[in-house]
């Protein structure tokens, strides 16, 4: 979705399919690839592979169109007279302005993100502490943020089956929860 669907109407339909097609296999390959191998992307809080599943695609959405946006479509859904791809006699000048474009996005992003996260991180901590962090989403919420079991983790019943319980001992999971120092509704499915 962020690499085609705004793209969609400057390119032709074949165009369109190969754009949703790198952007299926494209974010996914430097997610469960590439993101393994980089002590980088390692290093990077990102549980919901926000990196790759809008940065990635996102900029290979805006590459893709400065190589393949027709001058037909373009003219249709454009401002700018004999705006082209670089596949149709526009040169490499659309892919620049491209990546023109997604570095100033970068840019936004990070200033008011980091200001956001700064307003944010003066009213509530910003992250939980590390013993809740230790004892994972399993036991401070009673279920996996992500199933990967093609990751090499393997479905463990008797540890669902554990969360699940409402009573553990003389406590309930709501007590237990408590204890960690969560806060909020617990809803036991």
């Amino acid at each position: 979705v962020a690499s085609a669907w705004r793209r969609a109407g400057l390119v032709h339909t074949w165009a369109a399919v190969l754009m949703g097609i790198c952007a299926g296999s494209v974010p996914w390959f430097t997610m469960m690839v590439l993101h393994k191998r980089s002590s980088l992307l390692q290093k990077v809080d990102d549980t919901l592979a926000v990196f790759h599943t809008h940065a990635v695609a996102g900029l290979l959405g805006g590459v893709l169109t400065g190589l393949l946006a027709t001058p037909e479509l373009t003219t249709l859904h454009t401002h700018v007279p004999g705006t082209r791809g670089a596949f149709y006699g526009g040169g490499i000048q659309q892919v620049g302005k491209q990546l023109a474009a997604a570095l100033f996005v970068v840019a936004w992003n990070v200033v008011v993100t980091t200001g956001i996260i700064l307003a944010v991180g003066l009213v509530i901590p910003l992250r939980m502490p590390d013993e809740q962090l230790r004892i994972g989403d399993d036991a401070a919420h009673g279920e996996e943020a992500y199933a990967l079991w093609g990751d090499g983790e393997r479905f463990d019943v008797s540890r669902r089956a554990a969360a699940r319980a409402t009573e553990v001992g003389d406590q309930s999971v709501d007590q237990r929860l408590a204890a960690m120092g969560a806060r909020g509704i617990t809803v036991q499915l």
